[in-house]
């Protein structure tokens, strides 16, 4: 793919809504967050932000976004498995005012053809000031 095209197929991808499940396009939102013109207000902005990371395959925001005691020497996303949509069911805390947070999810996909989904309590943190990712409840 020639430099020219990718840049092509990088704009295309940010006007697509945002795999988050928010109204808004990919680029303005979650995007955003990726690239580091935007960071995470609440600890559901992150959790969103992380699924779109998974969604479109960014390892290195999962990454950094990520608490350093838990924070795992590699991350390998499976290319097999498509993520589909985010269901936020519930938040503790986590709001621009919270050093921490709980949000509750389901994150839907689909592999080989199949769905599937992932029901989890994420715990997050801020650390340095930014919120990150700490554990699963």
């Amino acid at each position: 793919m020639t430099r020219r095209n990718a840049r092509r197929t990088a704009a295309e991808g940010a006007t697509r809504p945002c795999p988050c499940g928010s109204a808004q396009a990919y680029g303005d939102c979650c995007g955003a967050l990726h690239e580091g013109r935007a960071v995470a207000a609440t600890a559901e902005a992150l959790m969103r932000s992380r699924f779109s990371a998974y969604a479109v395959g960014d390892t290195a925001y999962l990454l950094r976004t990520w608490h350093s005691s838990t924070l795992p020497p590699r991350l390998t996303l499976d290319p097999g498995q498509r993520w589909t949509r985010l269901e936020i069911l519930d938040t503790e805390r986590g709001g621009m005012f919270d050093t921490v947070g709980v949000v509750e999810f389901r994150a839907h996909y689909r592999q080989s053809g199949r769905p599937g989904d992932v029901h989890e309590r994420s715990r997050f943190a801020r650390q340095d000031g930014q919120w990150v990712y700490l554990d699963a409840v």
